[in-house]
Order: structure tokens, then C-alpha cells, then sequence
């Protein structure tokens, strides 16, 4: 196994190094849940953004087809470690073709990978993104007010993000259990003020109004209230030659997937750490991690996310 760099300490694995390498030394059946973003593809050969420069990094692939063929192979390993009945997540948009106008359906790309891994399909949250703070970020000629006067033909739309859910085909034999229902929300909507007297609640779970309240929000294929710059620090990973929209998933997003679809104590993977934001979490909330990230900047700004979580956790970590 080709690796640069590593931190290894009881609850969490952190490797510099190509997870189609770390991978296949992942024991079967040993994940309970994975989290990432892949790269985005774009059409007519290499990726939207570019990461890095390593042929290993698969926003460098020269073609669509060399990217899925590449992407392939994680997935088939990233099915073999999960627990039978358990999830991988997968973050990702609908892209612009490469030198053409209109869009790809990179996530109906990624459904069908998966289903021809052996997964099933099983959900789709959509994380809404304000079209203005898109415009801002990004750009777009397309999101201008301006496009509108001239000619709204040519106006675009501010694409949500996507998080698929695929499960495991079997039966999950730890169930993912809350005893005392959902208590703590993530996002920006505003927990009723009476409901909050629920958390904890030690009585019947069908009158726990909050735990109930905070599962229509979470339950909804729209997720329109994600808190988008609540984001771990990425900005000092980034090199010079770095795409310019790099910005790692919010942590409302792993949160919310970390406690549906995972117990405390179990393995969260992520095959493309980036700044370590699912590595971070999913320490945060009581989980054990394994990481993978290619790029050398990015894996020691995810080291620094890490030792950002206080003391007791980094002496708990070997931090």
C-alpha cells in the first residue's frame, strides 16, 4: 500500500495516499457507512475542477469514460467493505458539458454505476442553494439579472445539490436505533420554542413532538434550509492552480446523514477526504473514521481541521 503520509489513532485512520490503493486493504464487511463527493466529471475528457496534477486523481482522467471506468473501481470496493443493509452517500450536482452549452445528469450517471455494483438506489435529497449566492460565487453569466433583460432564453438555473443514498442489498442486522427519537435539528430553520421542552423525552415516542418535528424536515427529499457556508476551513488547502469553486460539504449535510443513517461507535468511511469535513464530523458525533485523500495540501488541512476539535478530542485521537 502506497502511502505518503498517515495518522492513526484509536477512534479514526487518516491516509495521504490513492484510496484504489488503501481500499482493497479495507477488511469486507467492516464500514458502516460511507460519506463523500467524487470528483465531478465533465464531458469530452478530464473533470470540472481540477484537484491536482497527479495522473492518479481522477479529475484527470482524458475522457467520461475513462472517469467512470476509474470511478468504478472504488465503488466496487467501497460495496465490498459496507455491512450488509447499510449506506453509502454520495454528493454531487448535474454539470456543464465541456466547450457546449446544457447540462450532464452526473447523478443518473452515478445511480446507474452503483446499480450495476449491486446496490439499490434507494433515496435523493436535494440541497437547495440560493440563486444570488450562486451568482456571486461562481459567475455565471446565466444567473445575472442581466441575462433576464437581454434574453431569458439563455438564463440558467441554480442547480441544488444532489446526495444519493445507496444501500447494501441484504438485511441490516445492527439497527439503527433512537430510543429517545431525534433531539438536536441541523440547519438554519428555527425549532419551535415549545417543542424544545421534548428533547430527551422519556415517554411514549408518538407524543415526542420534537423528535417528530425534526423528521418532516429531515424526511423531505428538499432540504432547503442546509446552512451552506457551514463548512469546515478549506481555504489554506488550496494551491495556486486549484479550480476556483472549491467548497467542501456542509456539515448540516453529514450531520443529518451521520444520525439516520449510523449508530455512535460505528465506521464512517470517506474515500475522498478533501479538508476531512466527513472525518471531522463523524468524530464530532461519537463515530470512528477512516480517510483517504490524494492531494498532500488538502490531507494537512484536514489535519488541522482535526486538532481544531479541542483538547479532550485530540488527546482522545492522538492528535
Amino acid at each position: 500500500m502506497a502511502v505518503i503520509s498517515q495518522k492513526v489513532g484509536d477512534e479514526f485512520a487518516i491516509y495521504n495516499g490513492d484510496c484504489c490503493e488503501i481500499l482493497p486493504t479495507v477488511p469486507d464487511n467492516s464500514v458502516h457507512l460511507s460519506i463523500y463527493s467524487p470528483p465531478f466529471a465533465a464531458d469530452g475528457g478530464g473533470c470540472l475542477y481540477h484537484y491536482s496534477s497527479s495522473p492518479r486523481d481522477l479529475s484527470n482522467c482524458r475522457t467520461h469514460e475513462e472517469f467512470f471506468q476509474h470511478y468504478k473501481f472504488a465503488v466496487e470496493q467501497i460495496h465490498r467493505v459496507t455491512l450488509e443493509g447499510r449506506f453509502s452517500a454520495v454528493h454531487c450536482m448535474d454539470i456543464p458539458r465541456k466547450g457546449e452549452r446544457g447540462l450532464i445528469d452526473f447523478p443518473g450517471e452515478i445511480i446507474r454505476l452503483h446499480e450495476s455494483c449491486g446496490w439499490w438506489f434507494w433515496a435523493r435529497h436535494f440541497v437547495w442553494k440560493e440563486p444570488l449566492g450562486v451568482r456571486n460565487r461562481t459567475m455565471a453569466r446565466g444567473l445575472a439579472h442581466k441575462t433576464v433583460i437581454d434574453d431569458s432564453s439563455l438564463c440558467d438555473v441554480a442547480s441544488a445539490d444532489c446526495v444519493l443514498l445507496f444501500r447494501k442489498k441484504g438485511d441490516n442486522s445492527i439497527p439503527i436505533a433512537h430510543k429517545e427519537g431525534l433531539m438536536d435539528y441541523a440547519g438554519a430553520r428555527k425549532v419551535p420554542y415549545e417543542l424544545l421542552q421534548y428533547r430527551n423525552w422519556k415517554g411514549l415516542q408518538r407524543e415526542n413532538r420534537l423528535s417528530h418535528w425534526i423528521w418532516r424536515q429531515y424526511a423531505s427529499a428538499f432540504w432547503d434550509d442546509i446552512r451552506i457556508d457551514r463548512v469546515l476551513p478549506f481555504k489554506e488547502g488550496k494551491e495556486d492552480e486549484d479550480e476556483r469553486h472549491m467548497h467542501p460539504l456542509q456539515l448540516d449535510v453529514i450531520d443529518r446523514l451521520l444520525v439516520l443513517r449510523s449508530n455512535p461507535g460505528e465506521v464512517v468511511l470517506t474515500p475522498f477526504m478533501g479538508v476531512g469535513s466527513e472525518v471531522y464530523e463523524a468524530l464530532s458525533m461519537g463515530r470512528k473514521s477512516v480517510g483517504v485523500e490524494l492531494k498532500k495540501s488538502y490531507y494537512c488541512q484536514a489535519l488541522k481541521n482535526l486538532k481544531s476539535l479541542g483538547r479532550g478530542k485530540i488527546a482522545s485521537f492522538g492528535l
